[in-house]
């Protein structure tokens, strides 16, 4: 219900801040629906059939969804000897859900008390089986990844791209830029869409009507906006089964043996038959939108392809984002492209280096995630006002350095004898190449340190218990320390801009 209000809400607001906006344009506006469903349950055989009937009635109403799959259903599957329903899903995309998604501990779980890098390898280390499987028993790498349930963490992402998967698709309010797709962790996230996330309930009186309403309503925000993504996901198990086959088996922490795991209970087959027709129709009322189309994840990473990461940045665009970074540190939309904070610090960087451009040679963007840990100022440092700039692009290069390394920006800037954080030196370096210009930089002289005023984190939500309330997870939890990391990885957040 809460969601339905703030659709409307955002319609109104849109809609007057947008009079002026041609009705023939809004009608013409893009809206692309991807369809994913979680493919998770190991454990109530019935739900393999619900897999296998979800993906043949779409794939004869031409839908080609994405099924995310969990490492050990897969296996499952094959155990079973369900080659029909492993078939019936190859005709949609895949994506992966977790190697063992309930089963203890779940990735927030064994990650809360790590750091970056150790963070990353023990997600590679515990995920890999879970995705070689997927590979080997359906012939594909995953496109996309999924935490189970509210399980996410940041160190996720450079595993993800090791293991080949590059695109990040759930819901959860950890990160997120106004219910659209963004730039997070160098790959394309279909995450906290809240107002664009449309769900049938399934089983509910006049359940039908009211999800048809709230597609409606959500695609006329989007057409205000200019176009956009429906986000609408399911899991095959809640077509047959009247508990989640994982709350039974591994609520608050638990962790039974297999041979003591317990079957979920199940709907009648009019129920389920219900289910399944509703569905249908709900499927047919969207293809009958007009100029509204179903896109896998696969088309979407087109639709949404990062311009910037080819781009060739001229002298005048470099000059631009050295004036913003003085004043702000997040993302910036230039020219039709969409930068990120750390786009704009190895542009910057490079830019320094060059210095003087006065062949005005077009610099690209170095792929990088953000520091590892927090910046903790020297007490020796905490007042210093300026710095050299000879020293300064010193640094410059020893960042560089750094950053072909290790792929992501530096806890720390050393200038000279002293450390800066990598905000301060951002914007430091910022007003050294607006104030240089053409002509060579005066290495002798000194000049203020500029305070960093980094933004961009303001977009990741901070430590809750509304953030880890999955019925999963042990009594109790929590994880400040995903959170900060997930804050230091917002250096790399940008939205994703529809490509028209």
């Amino acid at each position: 219900m809460y969601r339905r209000i703030f659709v409307t809400l955002a319609l109104i607001l849109m809609t007057t801040a947008s009079g002026g906006n041609s009705r023939a344009a809004q009608s013409t506006a893009p809206v692309y629906v991807t369809l994913w469903f979680d493919t998770e349950d190991y454990i109530l055989p019935q739900s393999d059939d619900a897999a296998k009937r979800l993906a043949e009635m779409l794939t004869r109403l031409g839908v080609k969804a994405t099924f995310k799959v969990v490492g050990e259903k897969a296996r499952v599957l094959e155990q079973r000897g369900r080659k029909d329903v492993i078939a019936a899903l190859k005709k949609h995309e895949l994506g992966y859900h977790s190697n063992l998604h309930s089963g203890q501990p779940t990735p927030s779980v064994y990650l809360q008390h790590a750091g970056w890098e150790d963070g990353a390898a023990e997600f590679h280390r515990r995920e890999l089986q879970g995705v070689r499987d997927l590979e080997r028993i359906f012939g594909a790498t995953p496109v996309c990844y999924g935490q189970p349930g509210s399980s996410w963490a940041p160190q996720t992402y450079p595993a993800l791209k090791r293991l080949g998967v590059n695109a990040y698709v759930d819901e959860s309010n950890h990160v997120g830029i106004e219910d659209q797709p963004f730039y997070y962790g160098g790959m394309l996230n279909v995450f906290k869409m809240r107002s664009t996330v449309v769900r049938m309930d399934l089983g509910k009186p006049n359940n039908l009507a009211e999800a048809q309403q709230e597609l409606q309503t959500a695609i006329a925000a989007l057409r205000q906006r200019g176009g956009g993504t429906i986000s609408i996901y399911y899991h095959p198990c809640e077509f047959v089964h009247r508990e989640f086959w994982d709350g039974v088996n591994f609520s608050r922490g638990a962790n039974p043996p297999r041979e003591e795991w317990k079957l979920p209970a199940t709907q009648n087959a009019e129920e389920i038959e219900r289910n399944y027709r509703d569905f249908e129709q709900f499927i047919k009322f969207i293809q009958a939108q007009s100029n509204v189309r179903f896109v896998t994840v696969a088309e979407l990473k087109q639709r949404y392809a990062d311009q910037a990461a080819t781009h060739n940045f001229t002298a005048e665009e470099i000059a631009v984002m050295a004036r913003t970074v003085q004043q702000e540190i997040s993302f910036q939309k230039l020219n039709g492209l969409s930068v990120s904070a750390a786009d704009s610090f190895s542009l910057l960087t490079e830019a320094a280096l060059a210095l003087p451009r006065t062949d005005k040679r077009p610099l690209k963007i170095t792929p990088l995630f953000g520091p590892a840990r927090g910046f903790v100022p020297a007490a020796s440092a905490k007042q210093l006002s300026a710095v050299k700039v000879r020293e300064l692009l010193e640094a410059a290069r020893h960042v560089s350095a750094f950053y072909q390394t290790h792929g992501r920006i530096p806890d720390e800037v050393w200038v000279g004898a002293f450390s800066i954080s990598p905000a301060d030196y951002l914007a430091t370096l910022g007003a050294l190449l607006e104030s240089a210009g053409k002509t060579t930089p005066d290495l002798k002289r000194e000049m203020p340190l500029v305070r960093g005023r980094f933004t961009a984190d303001k977009y990741v939500a901070e430590d809750s218990p509304r953030l880890w309330g999955w019925v999963i997870f042990p009594e109790g939890f929590h994880a400040p320390k995903i959170m900060e990391q997930a804050r230091l990885q917002a250096w790399t957040l940008k939205p994703a801009l529809l490509q028209k």
